[in-house]
C-alpha cells in the first residue's frame, strides 16, 4: 500500500543546455508523462525528439508512466533536457537556439502564485528562472592557517 500525503507536492526544475530553469510543480501522483506535456507546450521546437535525465551519475529519464512520488522526485529534484535530433542533422544548430518559445522566456521574472487550496490533481504552473550569475574566482592571496589543535 502506497501512502500520499495530499499536502506533499512535487517542485521540479528542468535545466536547459542554454541556462534556463524551468519550475513546475506536480501532485505526487502525476506521472512523469504529464511533465513531458508540459515541455511540449513551452519548448522552441516540439517537433525534435528529446529526453530528460537526472544527474550525478546521468540517469535518462525513459519510464513516463512512472509517478513523481515512485520516481524519488519528492519534495523536488532537479531534471535535464537535452534534444535528441535525428542522426545527418546539425546539433550544433539545433543547440545554438533558445530551448524555450518567446512568450516563455518573457515571463522568467514573473512568479505565479495561485493563492486558492490546491485540488489534488493540479494544473503544472511554469515559472523561468534566469540562468545562474557568473561567480567571480576569488584570489588565493589569503595565507593558510593552521588550526589550533594541529601540533607540529
Amino acid at each position: 500500500m502506497k501512502f500520499i500525503c495530499s499536502c506533499m507536492q512535487a517542485v521540479i526544475r528542468i535545466r536547459f543546455p542554454d541556462g534556463h530553469t524551468l519550475e513546475a510543480t506536480f501532485h505526487p501522483s502525476e506521472t512523469i508523462q504529464s511533465l513531458v506535456d508540459l515541455l511540449m507546450k513551452v519548448v522552441a521546437r516540439p517537433d525534435l525528439p528529446f529526453h530528460l535525465y537526472t544527474t550525478p551519475p546521468k540517469k535518462v529519464i525513459k519510464d513516463l508512466s512512472q509517478d513523481f512520488f515512485a520516481a524519488g522526485f519528492i519534495p523536488g529534484a532537479i531534471v535535464y533536457f537535452s534534444y535528441d535530433p535525428p542522426k545527418g542533422d546539425d546539433t550544433a544548430a539545433v543547440n545554438s537556439d533558445s530551448f524555450l518559445q518567446e512568450d516563455i522566456l518573457s515571463l522568467k521574472d514573473l512568479e505565479i502564485v495561485d493563492e486558492q487550496p490546491e485540488p489534488v490533481q493540479s494544473a503544472p504552473e511554469p515559472v523561468v528562472a534566469p540562468p545562474p550569475p557568473v561567480q567571480e574566482q576569488k584570489s588565493a592571496e589569503k595565507k593558510p592557517v593552521k588550526p589550533k589543535w594541529l601540533k607540529m
